[in-house]
């Protein structure tokens, strides 16, 4: 049986003692007998451990250490003890991503503890490539050397078979890096590793420039056969990709990359160990070709142990080394097995949390003694300047001084902002919006500010605030799926109960805002949102950006899960954090108000009319904490307009929302606004808050015009008695009607001559002069009406006289 790579197999002495072997040649131990008892072979693996080194919390409320990594080796340990037969393998994710602790040495802490508890082999996760393939291969892989490599020195193998060498097509990692073998003597254990296919876009494509992702399944498929003529007899499949979810269906559907790899590999892989997903499973799949094999044992174990050291995956194979007593024959056969997730640390005796959640195996010393270096050493690094602030980040609080998850906070929005910063480039998503969950902040982020503002920040007090070290996710929603997430705020478990804190208000970026109403239907408050000045709209669809934890549904916010194109960018939250500072001078202070409460009274009308009053409560006007800035009044201004100023009660309670900071707004609608879309815009030059309320100007509506009253004409002529040639004629028209006539003009024809003359005080008054001859000569008044009076006429006749 030849090895996987000279000087790097592992042989059943050094196993047992926990240690990497040193290039010497490969020591076997001898074959047993014809008729041997089964060989119980154990396989023991972690993923997605991020350089959790352990929880030490300095709060009074968690004042009880979680020793991850060294309870992790401690049960390694002890069950190497019981079976030396053991492999100690992992599915990658080892470093990167990781706690300060292990962050700020640049994850050598975590290579020392997992070199302690005997890790041996690992498939190669995205998070080894964080820092290039250069990196990878030359320092954490590379061995330790206190001069030239003092932040390297893994000492197990690195496997991942479909990475290659874009300039040679060799796999990427070192000869034959695609494959390991564990010789136990009588059984050979193989393993092959695989990297996820999304690798391109999950790390920066400058650090992975000289290298190719291949498929998975091609791969894996060939390096398995490898094995095999190499003599494995079991083959464990290690890969960096895993399920969406728990379930048995998604980690055999061909609808996503894992099951299609479930599906695709060969009946020579044994058991297949997985990661990246987090998640923790133990599932036994059916094998078909081993059914028709017969095959004493037909179903493939497909595991993973979730994330952060929280469990271990454990196989056993019992392998028959000669089943049919024949000596000459290579008929090794796996005759049963067993899995497990096995949990480090137990359950909650009392329900109260991470304060009693006691370890099931021991506390390994060497270990501990690595990760108690690990932290003395980052608080001497941690206390180093990494950036400046221009004032303090706060959480909110109550009045109390304990802390209001149910508030706005300065602290949150920066957060949030820093987060759609580290993402906007092309390659992360190009974010516009980020969010960010209040219970992932663990402390105020105030700097070194005995002297004042502007004040250092340190690694570690910017490390304390994101101890979890997230990785960011971004993903495409749309505006009626934000909607809903901001809905989300106001809480309801997965079984629809209220839970103990019925209110989480989310950390927005800057340049997105939203109003609501508190006293609205629940799903139905959130009243208008908008990103740079603009309406989001419901169908157009936004990039999105949250930590890992908010991403996948975490505190109820289950809209996340609506989500399409989901990725996660590999970016961490403290790297972001860390980043940014450093392009700052100094961090400018956040202010302004992300979320407003804007509330109509009973019966308010759905428009107004120029010289209405519109009136409304503001809430939500004011961070929570005395050093953060707030706004005495807020102005109110329609367009150019200006209507008013009015005070903002910034008195802080012991209520868990976000009510704080309440304002009452009584103005007039200008004279002359048109009709239509208004917006009235709330201003607060302190804060510089400015808030959206749409309201509607309803048309103008003029008085009906009244219908014209009817008038009577009566004509009278002066004197009556008119004499040829002699009398001078004067005839008065009078326009009668129920009101009063002042207005119009009455038009007089008679002996072929046309008069006009004005209506005043309800008559016209025509002078004729003299007729020439006798007789009867007829007229007509004509008044001609106007808007408010009709038109009549009267005829009228003259009797001229001789004498």
């Amino acid at each position: 049986m030849s090895p996987s790579r000279p000087g790097r197999k592992y042989t059943l002495a050094t196993a047992v003692a926990g240690l990497v072997a040193a290039p010497l040649a490969v020591v076997t131990i001898t074959a047993a007998p014809a008729n041997a008892a089964p060989v119980d072979i154990q396989i023991l693996a972690t993923n997605d451990f991020h350089g959790r080194l352990a929880d030490r919390p300095t709060g009074s409320t968690n004042p009880e250490p979680i020793e991850i990594a060294s309870v992790m080796s401690g049960a390694v340990k002890e069950l190497r003890d019981d079976n030396p037969n053991t492999v100690f393998s992992a599915a990658g994710d080892l470093i990167g991503a990781s706690t300060f602790e292990s962050f700020i040495q640049n994850d050598k802490p975590t290579i020392d503890a997992l070199n302690e508890a005997g890790l041996e082999v690992s498939a190669a996760g995205n998070h080894e490539f964080d820092q290039g393939y250069d990196d990878l291969v030359n320092r954490v892989m590379a061995p330790y050397d206190a001069t030239t490599n003092p932040e390297g020195g893994a000492g197990w193998e690195y496997i991942a078979a479909n990475v290659r060498k874009k300039s040679d097509n060799s796999h990427a990692l070192g000869p034959d890096s695609d494959r390991w073998i564990k010789d136990f003597g009588d059984v050979e254990v193989g393993f092959v590793g695989a990297v996820t296919e999304d690798l391109p876009s999950l790390v920066s494509p400058s650090g992975i420039a000289d290298i190719e992702v291949t498929n998975i399944v091609e791969e894996v498929n060939a390096s398995a056969d490898v094995l095999e003529s190499e003599g494995a007899d079991v083959i464990v499949l290690l890969v960096h990709e895993g399920a969406p979810d728990t379930s048995l269906a998604s980690a055999t559907s061909n609808a996503n990359a894992f099951g299609r790899i479930v599906n695709g590999v060969d009946a020579n892989i044994d058991a297949i160990v997985s990661g990246h997903t987090h998640l923790a499973y133990n599932h036994s799949v059916p094998v078909p070709a081993w059914v028709t094999e017969g095959r004493p044992v037909t179903e493939r174990p497909v595991v993973s142990a979730g994330q952060y050291g929280a469990n271990l995956n454990q196989l056993v194979f019992s392998v028959e080394t000669d089943p049919d007593a024949d000596p000459t024959t290579d008929d090794v056969q796996v005759t049963a097995k067993t899995q497990a997730v096995l949990p480090m640390f137990g359950p909650d005796p009392d329900g109260s949390g991470p304060l009693a959640t006691p370890p099931l195996y021991p506390v390994d010393a060497p270990t501990k003694e690595i990760v108690d270096a690990a932290f003395a050493e980052a608080d001497v690094l941690g206390a180093q300047v990494l950036g400046r602030l221009a004032g303090p980040f706060n959480r909110a609080k109550l009045s109390t001084g304990s802390e209001n998850r149910g508030g706005e906070s300065s602290l949150g929005n920066l957060v949030a902002e820093v987060q759609r910063w580290a993402t906007s480039s092309t390659e992360a998503g190009s974010a516009q919006i980020a969010f960010m969950n209040p219970g992932g902040l663990r402390a105020d982020m105030v700097g070194n500010a005995t002297g004042g503002y502007p004040a250092d920040l340190t690694y570690k007090q910017a490390a304390v605030v994101q101890p979890f070290a997230n990785t960011l996710v971004n993903m495409r929603m749309t505006g009626a799926q934000i909607k809903t997430l901001l809905e989300q705020q106001w809480q309801r478990d997965s079984s629809g109960a209220v839970p103990s804190r019925p209110f989480l208000r989310l950390g927005t970026s800057a340049g997105f805002r939203f109003t609501y109403d508190p006293a609205r239907a629940e799903g139905d408050r959130i009243t208008g949102m908008w990103l740079n000045g603009t309406r989001v709209a419901s169908t157009t669809s936004y990039s999105v950006t949250a930590n890992s934890f908010l991403a996948s549904g975490g505190d109820n916010f289950r809209a996340f899960n609506l989500a399409t194109s989901k990725r996660d960018t590999g970016k961490v939250d403290l790297e972001a954090m860390v980043d940014y500072a450093a392009t700052q001078n100094p961090v400018a202070a956040v202010t302004d108000q992300h979320a407003v409460g804007v509330s109509f009274p009973a019966g308010a009308p759905a428009a107004y009319l120029p010289g209405d009053t519109v009136t409304f409560g503001l809430s939500s006007l004011a961070y929570s904490t005395p050093a953060d800035a707030k706004d005495a009044t807020v102005s109110v201004s329609l367009g150019q307009t200006a209507l008013g100023s009015f005070p903002v009660d910034n008195t802080i309670g012991t209520a868990v929302f976000d009510e704080y900071g309440t304002a009452t707004v009584s103005v007039k609608v200008p004279a002359g606004t048109a009709a239509g879309a208004a917006t009235l815009k709330v201003t607060g030059a302190t804060t510089g808050t400015t808030v959206d309320v749409p309201v509607t100007i309803g048309a103008v509506t003029p008085p009906p015009t009244p219908e014209p009253l009817e008038t009577d004409v009566a004509v009278k002529t002066v004197p009556k008695r008119v004499v040829v040639d002699r009398t001078r004629v004067k005839v008065i028209v009078k326009v009668r009607a129920d009101e009063k006539v002042d207005e119009g003009r009455v038009r007089l024809r008679i002996k072929g001559r046309m008069y006009q003359a004005k209506v005043d005080n309800g008559r016209a008054v025509f002078r004729i002069g003299r007729f020439a001859e006798r007789g009867f000569y007829k007229g007509v008044a004509i008044y001609r009406g106007t808007d408010d009076f009709d038109a009549s006429r009267d005829n009228f006749k003259i009797r001229v006289k001789r004498r």
